[in-house]
């Protein structure tokens, strides 16, 4: 763990004192939009236009933000309009590196041996952490975004004339359901499991624990009437929560102590987690190795032994009846 200061690298962990122990993540520093034409996006500046090859993603297994960015690629079929590169799963004094190992691809643009290199390629004073997605232009050799819920949607649309596969998982009809739900969603659970991780004081990582099962509560309802958050179609909505929830009963329950309950003990939202494993983009993209390594192993503050668990034993490709839904 780490992060850049006027373009040196340094090996730091999360400042939670000055927060009286909370987590604050910080805000992405690259928001530019990919678009069909190059025209401005909704943040940043132009000059990204939707090209095959032009854009190359460096992801990984084990984050949910990062993890998004992945289903979207295989969703929309850009394996061959992006390319892609994954990190290993360890992140030490050097942060995220490509250190050869199984399910790791290395970088092709720039051969950098670490994530932040690729970060200094396109700010050599950049001050920050470098994070996963991270999407690449290698035309103008800069970042285009870090931000995965921007990458989400330019992958959604942006390719559609050069290729992509047809699908609009962000429809007109359904956005202000689906911002909703983000706007929901994203601050008590997505994050919210890190709130509670990452707190160092007690009121902090209680703060976090109550809104978060809440909302695992008000979607373990939602989902009992509905095959999707949205009804009988998979949507943005529906990627940005799966993610958190596939790493939750293996991770976040010890790791984060978000130990309530587990998914495996709401009904309709486990069986929602093992209706969207049958899909090719979420099961291909969904390696647990990844997860549980890089949270045991890289996280010496929560974890200073770096013993990695042996279970728990969950079975996320059991039968579900949730076609009948609709």
């Amino acid at each position: 763990m780490g992060l850049l200061v006027d373009g040196v690298w340094r090996d730091q962990w999360y400042d939670t004192n000055s927060h009286g122990g909370r987590f604050e993540r910080d805000a992405a520093k690259f928001r530019n939009w990919i678009t069909r034409d190059g025209a401005p996006g909704p943040t940043g500046e132009g000059g990204f236009k939707a090209e095959p090859g032009r854009y190359h993603l460096y992801g990984a297994y084990f984050c949910p933000w990062a993890h998004r960015a992945l289903i979207f690629r295989k969703l929309k079929g850009l394996e061959e309009i992006v390319g892609l590169s994954i990190v290993n799963w360890l992140m030490r004094e050097e942060g995220l590196t490509f250190a050869p190992a199984d399910g790791v691809i290395g970088d092709p643009n720039l051969g950098a041996r670490r994530l932040y290199e690729v970060y200094l390629a396109a700010n050599p004073h950049y001050s920050g952490r470098a994070t996963v997605p991270t999407l690449w232009d290698k035309e103008r050799r800069t970042i285009v975004s870090t931000e995965s819920a921007d990458i989400i949607r330019m992958f959604n649309g942006a390719f559609d004339p050069v290729g992509a596969k047809a699908g609009d998982y962000y429809p007109p009809a359904l956005r202000e359901e689906i911002d909703a739900l983000n706007a929901r969603i994203y601050p008590t659970l997505n994050n919210g499991v890190y709130r509670a991780g990452f707190a160092t004081s007690q009121s902090a990582y209680e703060e976090a624990i109550g809104p978060l099962f809440e909302t695992l509560d008000v979607l373990e309802e939602r989902l009992s009437r509905r095959r999707y958050l949205c009804g009988a179609a998979i949507t943005e909505a529906d990627v940005r929560l799966l993610t958190t929830l596939l790493r939750f009963d293996i991770v976040y329950v010890g790791h984060f102590k978000c130990n309530v309950r587990r998914i495996a003990d709401y009904p309709n939202l486990w069986g929602y987690v093992r209706d969207l494993l049958t899909l090719d983009a979420v099961a291909s993209t969904f390696r647990p190795d990844h997860i549980k390594r890089h949270y045991y192993e890289s996280h010496l503050t929560i974890n200073p032994t770096g013993i990695v668990p042996v279970g728990p034993q969950v079975d996320f490709f059991a039968p579900q009846d949730r076609a009948r839904l609709g």
